[in-house]
């Protein structure tokens, strides 16, 4: 799996009226119904009123590849330049490797 974040900055509030209507305009719904999708979900950091998380995983490159090549993507090009929002990425591919996490997490 791939998971990408991806942290949506602006100002007077723009990255959350972004994220806002990708959900209300029916885009992020149709992402994740996307083949490959795992996850698409936005989050919204206490200390940063200014920026969007957007956590995007993907169980393979070519999901990706797919989604990249997808309308929604003029959609959420023409929404980013709409609020002029700026991007920073993060990128973390899964290993498959044993954990004691679980020592940790209560459940």
């Amino acid at each position: 799996m791939i998971t990408v974040n991806l942290y949506y900055s602006g100002i007077n509030g723009n990255a959350r009226k972004f994220a806002e209507e990708m959900e209300t305009n029916g885009t992020a719904d149709m992402i994740r119904a996307e083949r490959g999708n795992v996850r698409y979900e936005y989050f919204f950091p206490m200390n940063d009123p200014e920026t969007v998380l957007l956590i995007d995983s993907r169980e393979t490159q070519e999901a990706i590849d797919a989604h990249h090549a997808s309308p929604m993507m003029k959609t959420i090009s023409d929404l980013r330049d709409k609020y002029d929002l700026h991007m920073r990425v993060e990128r973390f591919a899964s290993e498959t490797m044993p954990s004691t996490d679980d020592n940790f997490i209560r459940k």
